[in-house]
């Protein structure tokens, strides 16, 4: 879950109606966070991002994200231009309940808005208003809100300390025509082995029609598989194994929530433990797995293929092991990502560590 102090402009217990000015303007990268309680008696309640204020004629809604409690539970999206309201996209997977509490994060991208509640991913929203006009919040209904936040996405670039300690060992793995982006399989050398404090962090966007995924780590060596992780949309199962010694060992698969989704926007981030690595997606917390492999200082090698658009792979030391400590050590990007993906956003997690 995201914390408070990550957020600004945060606005405590609103009164609903609420209407107000979004302090900066909208652009892919920018989060925000509504944290609140559905009350008993609730029938709907809405969450709209406006071009304005006016009420007569109404302001256009560039996007309605209305829960709707009545008969079927649902939750229905919408966007009114000129006072006309266009083709609803209903989802019927409910994240919210009566009498509850929940946190809603609504994450910006470039085409689209992707949806969270809870930390579950929900939906996505394709723009039909440009993001330049959005100026607006507004929240209307039935339900109590405590607290309203924003993270835009220079804050969150600002923050983000961490130093690339990555080789690409395929030259084919960044094109170099155009803008750069990273194509699949791709395959890179951790400059500084593995081993505690050492987290890889990789963004990317799934498929619309994926059926899978795997990132490794590897001990490029014996080419041992330290870290198999292995997301199945077509199976909603998040699979983790090793293959040491030439041959796999036995799955795991426990997982409270499948976490990924078709087209959605993912940053996973692998935190490697003294017994085990941590595994987080999009802030939230998401499994451990024991380490098998126990020389860490082995693995050497990161390598991701399958169904995903892979926009940007970090990896960083932690700062007592960064040469000139206890400075701060600067962030530098393996490739930047391309035009489709400019300024996605870092989303902070607390992993207990």
């Amino acid at each position: 879950m995201l914390s408070l102090n990550n957020l600004q402009n945060v606005i405590y217990n609103p009164m609903i109606p609420y209407v107000g000015t979004i302090p900066e303007q909208l652009e892919p990268g920018t989060l925000i966070v509504i944290r609140g309680h559905v009350p008993f008696d609730v029938d709907r309640f809405q969450v709209d991002l406006q071009c304005g204020s006016s009420v007569k004629p109404r302001a256009d809604v560039a996007f309605h994200f209305n829960p709707r409690f009545k008969r079927t539970s649902c939750i229905v999206c919408n966007t009114l231009m000129n006072e006309k309201w266009g083709w609803e996209e209903i989802t019927y997977d409910m994240p919210f309940n009566r009498e509850k509490s929940f946190e809603i994060v609504i994450m910006v991208l470039k085409e689209k808005f992707q949806v969270a509640v809870n930390g579950k991913h929900i939906l996505l929203y394709a723009h039909r208003i440009s993001l330049e006009k959005i100026d607006t919040l507004g929240i209307y209904g039935k339900v109590n809100i405590h607290s309203i936040g924003f993270s835009f996405s220079s804050v969150l670039q600002s923050t983000q300390a961490s130093t690339v300690e990555l080789t690409a060992i395929s030259r084919e793995n960044v094109q170099k025509s155009g803008t750069p982006q990273f194509s699949l399989p791709f395959v890179a050398r951790l400059n500084s082995s593995m081993g505690p404090g050492r987290t890889v962090v990789i963004k990317g966007e799934v498929n619309t029609g994926a059926k899978g995924f795997n990132v490794d780590l590897i001990a490029g060596k014996s080419k041992d598989i330290a870290l198999h992780l292995n997301p199945r949309l077509n199976m909603k199962a998040f699979v983790r194994n090793s293959f040491l010694q030439e041959s796999w060992g036995e799955e795991e698969r426990n997982i409270t929530c499948f976490p990924f989704s078709p087209g959605m926007y993912f940053e996973m981030i692998i935190y490697c433990d003294v017994r085990e690595f941590k595994v987080a997606i999009n802030g939230v917390h998401s499994l451990e797995y024991k380490h098998r492999f126990k020389e860490l200082s082995s693995i050497d090698t990161l390598e991701i293929d399958g169904d995903i658009h892979l926009l940007e792979v970090d990896s960083n030391l932690p700062q007592s092991a960064v040469p000139g400590s206890p400075e701060p050590p600067r962030k530098t990007r393996l490739a930047e990502t391309d035009g489709s993906s400019v300024k996605y956003s870092r989303i902070f997690i607390k992993l207990c560590i």
